[in-house]
């Protein structure tokens, strides 16, 4: 059964806007702290990884309900990265399949490495904020999404009311 907090949980939240970044990671880059540099730099209030093709010669991975971080040694070829970015940190994961296809995945950590590239295709919604809030019912800070008053996401943030849906 899914249980859901009314505090947090809700209607979603649309956007007007939105723009797509793309952006190619080097050998040896870390691709959360490139991520987390990226969203400060480039000021994204919300933004969600919407494609990843390349490799890491390690993958540092927290598997779920564990507090611990895992490396993984390569090559790796991922399959998956995922997620969400915002001004309250990211959310992020990652799957990587080694070189007899065994595959693993989790949270994605800092300590990551990029074997030969890893691109990138990154959404960026122009008109919302992410925040991480905790949740009563998870005790995890969860992500409530919010309108921005102005584009760019960058001026207060106001709670969305319910939109009816034609």
């Amino acid at each position: 059964m899914l249980v859901l907090s009314t505090a947090l949980a809700g209607a979603p939240v649309p956007s007007a806007t939105s723009h797509h970044e793309v952006v190619r990671l080097e050998p040896g880059d870390d691709p959360r702290g490139r991520l987390e540099a990226l969203q400060r730099e480039r000021g994204w209030q919300a933004a969600s990884v919407v494609s990843a093709v390349g490799s890491l010669t390690v993958a540092a991975i927290r598997y779920a309900d564990r507090e611990e971080t895992t490396l993984l040694r390569g090559p790796l070829e991922v399959t998956s990265l995922s997620g969400t970015l915002g001004p309250d940190g990211p959310h992020l994961h990652l799957s990587v399949a080694d070189g007899r296809g065994r595959t693993r995945g989790g949270h994605l950590s800092a300590g990551s490495a990029v074997y030969t590239t890893l691109e990138l295709v990154v959404l960026v919604l122009d008109d919302v904020t992410f925040h991480r809030e905790p949740d009563p019912v998870t005790t995890w800070r969860e992500l409530v999404p919010r309108r921005s008053r102005t584009p760019g996401g960058r001026d207060t943030t106001v709670p969305l009311e319910p939109q009816e849906q034609p």
